[in-house]
């Protein structure tokens, strides 16, 4: 079930909702609050169900173990049980197959291991469960005894298949104690609003352009405008489902971190990751760099621990030899911007870094998007303007008839979704915000307008349109 169906909107939140406010005790919202959830994950695939409760068990019989013992050995060695243990569906699931059929070819084997069909959202709720662990073990929380509280913090329907992940410390006592005002309702219902008018009206059109742009033998304009829309796509996507679960969570009582922060306004590569998927960010930061030494170390062993960090946020979107080429790509810009271009950075006026900045992360998003191989480097050499033809190196050409069409068919879409992309709005608010009046008025009509776009948004649902959520495969 998606936040962006007619099954959410129309049946399964009012419902969860009417339940969940009929009770004032905290008790019964709780329990209201994980049935709902459970049901929520299990209406895919149920069996999932098994799993994501599994990986909590594992946490929770682990920080109870590892917090009873007086010895500091055994305490370590328990701690290193439950992260193998609430680590081992994430990598036999998303993993086993891709890192086995490497190995097979060295010993001549033919046959190729299946995947498995991957739990959706599983790298949101392992991370989420071990984040509370590792807190647990640190002593920056206290362990939560209650089994079921802990499977409500990593399974709570707003944040459970597509993030923010969510720190266990940030809702500790949320989770036993919170509250909904009318103006946390309201103001939660719009920001749930925006989100999926931003899905459906925006990032589902994107879609639908991507498609129709060619992949193989593109001409220079169909490779950067290809990565240009797919940028753009999954911004809004993923901003989309961050603002709904966000949204949510504040109707029910939880204030979720913001997840994004308008990227593309970063004027380096280490800002732009500082300002997109903000909690994924915060997650390798507190519990892999900082651990490895972070910058402490000298120049080389920091290079050394953001190569690391890269390469496993490369490979925690996905099993696929482009996330992990995306990750070292990513590693190298950063680790040159705190080393030989970190004095180059700080004089580079605003405008050009932002430029510059915006070249690296569209050829990055190259990486992202083609997960063939072939089709990604075809595409890179595009966008330089190269094309490779019975091995001859020839001109790609600037622009081919399929990019014309869509360009003519979309008009100024990706213009207008690429203005909607930099923090004008917020601007215009913080402007009217000075006089009570305009401040009426802009409310007045942004109301109108949410409005208008969710009744819209539901009549392209009710239409099926194009409506996948890209980081439900991650």
């Amino acid at each position: 079930m998606v936040f962006s169906s007619l099954t959410f909107l129309l049946l399964f939140l009012p419902a969860m909702l009417a339940v969940y406010f009929v009770y004032r005790n905290i008790r019964w919202r709780n329990i209201a609050l994980l049935i709902g959830s459970l049901f929520f994950y299990a209406w895919g695939e149920p069996v999932f169900v098994l799993v994501m409760a599994g990986v909590t068990l594992s946490v929770y019989a682990g920080t109870l173990a590892f917090s009873a013992t007086k010895s500091a050995a055994a305490k370590k060695a328990l701690f290193a049980i439950t992260l193998i243990v609430s680590l081992g569906a994430l990598l036999y699931f998303k993993y086993a197959a891709f890192f086995v059929n490497q190995i097979l070819p060295i010993f001549n084997g033919s046959e190729k291991m299946q995947s498995p069909l991957l739990p959706i959202g599983i790298s949101f709720f392992t991370f989420q469960a071990i984040s509370y662990a590792v807190d647990a073990y640190r002593g920056n929380v206290r362990v939560q005894k209650n089994y079921a509280l802990l499977l409500l913090y990593v399974s709570c329907f707003p944040q459970l298949i597509a993030g923010p992940i969510v720190q266990y410390s940030d809702i500790e006592y949320e989770l036993k104690s919170r509250q909904t005002t009318l103006d946390d309702f309201s103001g939660g219902m719009r920001r749930f609003a925006l989100g999926l008018c931003k899905k459906v009206l925006i990032a589902n059109l994107l879609g639908e352009m991507l498609s129709s742009l060619p992949q193989a033998d593109a001409s220079v304009a169909a490779a950067w405008l290809t990565s240009a829309v797919f940028a753009l796509q999954i911004y809004f996507d993923f901003s989309a489902y961050s603002d709904m679960a966000i949204g949510l969570g504040r109707v029910l009582g939880f204030r979720y971190q913001e997840n994004f922060n308008y990227p593309y306004i970063a004027r380096s590569v280490s800002e732009f990751w500082r300002r997109w998927h903000i909690s994924l960010g915060r997650f390798f930061r507190e519990y892999v760099y900082f651990p490895l030494g972070g910058s402490r170390k000298g120049a080389n062993r920091t290079t050394l621990n953001l190569l690391v960090v890269w390469t496993l946020t490369g490979l925690w979107h996905g099993a696929s030899w482009n996330f992990i080429l995306w990750g070292l790509y990513y590693g190298v810009l950063i680790a040159l911007e705190h080393g030989a271009l970190k004095r180059t950075l700080r004089k580079t006026p605003r405008a050009l870094g932002i430029l510059l900045t915006l070249i690296a992360v569209l050829f990055g998003w190259v990486l992202f998007y083609q997960t063939d191989l072939a089709l990604c480097a075809n595409q890179l050499l595009a966008m330089l303007g190269i094309t490779l033809k019975s091995g001859t190196v020839c001109f790609a050409g600037w622009i081919d008839a399929e990019t014309r069409y869509a360009l003519r068919a979309y008009t100024v879409f990706p213009l207008v979704a690429a203005v909607l992309s930099l923090p004008i709005l917020p601007s215009i608010e913080r402007a009217m915000n000075h006089r009570l009046r305009l401040q009426r008025t802009a409310n007045l009509l942004f109301t109108l307008a949410l409005t208008a776009g969710v009744l819209l948004s539901i009549f392209n649902l009710v239409a099926d349109s194009y409506n996948p959520f890209l980081y439900f495969r991650f």
